[in-house]
């Protein structure tokens, strides 16, 4: 059964950076073009940054581009989420999936929460 496991979620001040992780199990990460989601309390879950299987393409949604950054070490078959400059509309439960995504093959999420 295929879903994938984030880390490296916590409690942030405002102006603050945390990184996410995501692995997979049953799936080789490595071998596809992986995306960061997140749903905030009461709002629908949303695509928030992409990147290619290689790593030479990403691209962002408006409201984190700038501050977040996409990466990958396909070596490790690890997808990251570095997240800097946090604000509190940064708040919620932050996933990886495949792009497009799999819809059974949501992990639990990590959450951000970013507060003073």
């Amino acid at each position: 059964q295929v879903h994938f496991v984030e880390s490296g979620g916590g409690l942030v001040q405002p102006g603050g950076s945390l990184r996410l992780s995501c692995v997979g199990s049953g799936i080789t990460v490595s071998r596809e073009q992986m995306s960061w989601y997140r749903q905030a309390p009461g709002k629908e879950r949303i695509l928030i940054a992409l990147i290619s299987v290689a790593g030479g393409t990403t691209n962002y949604a408006d409201s984190v581009r700038g501050r977040f950054t996409i990466s990958r070490d396909n070596a490790k078959d690890t997808l990251y989420l570095q997240m800097n400059n946090l604000k509190p509309e940064d708040t919620a439960v932050y996933y990886c999936n495949t792009n497009p995504r799999m819809e059974n093959y949501w992990g639990q999420g990590t959450q951000v929460t970013v507060s003073s």
